[in-house]
């Protein structure tokens, strides 16, 4: 009983694992911070004078939002990870989210680097399709995987439309 005790946080995961863990939520934390410096010093001038729809949440929303979808994002890659990299599925899905991450990188660059919200919009439409794959691909090999992604997709749909609406309504 005490080793239950004393070793319960190990049960299921060794160091690899919690090596991948961490490397695939840092991933995309990372992605997440490196897109912040593009798109932080465009907030407070560039972002606020933009004629925005009734639907655009507050400026302080998208940090905690996205801070919590890269976390379940590298959950859901970590689980398609620990499948192992012998099957071919497993690659492909992994090259996918690869994609993906580098879109959702290259809008902040887009969209908040350039200050185009029709360069934004091109990115987001591609942003979709490639999240969408990425869904496929991970729901394939594991339902939770692919779950996790919900909320992804979810909010980058969202934000799809909010782009759009920003590049309609600022010319």
């Amino acid at each position: 009983m005490a080793y239950c005790i004393e070793h319960s946080g190990d049960i299921g995961m060794n160091s690899t694992s919690k090596l991948r863990l961490a490397a695939s939520i840092g991933v995309c934390e990372l992605t997440g911070l490196v897109g912040a410096i593009f798109t932080a010093p465009s907030i407070p001038v560039w972002y606020a004078g933009l004629a925005k729809p009734s639907f655009s949440p507050q400026s302080w929303v998208f940090a905690p939002a996205w801070t919590f979808l890269f976390l379940i994002m590298g959950i859901s890659f970590y689980i398609i990870w620990e499948k192992g990299l012998e099957g071919k599925d497993v690659k492909r899905a992994m090259h996918v989210f690869g994609i993906q991450l580098g879109l959702n990188l290259l809008w902040s660059i887009l969209f908040f680097g350039l200050r185009s919200p029709l360069y934004g919009l091109v990115d987001i439409v591609l942003l979709w399709a490639a999240i969408a794959l990425t869904f496929s691909e991970f729901y394939s090999i594991s339902r939770n995987a692919g779950l996790l992604l919900v909320p992804y997709i979810a909010w980058v749909s969202f934000a799809l439309v909010l782009n759009l609406s920003l590049y309609l309504l600022n010319p």
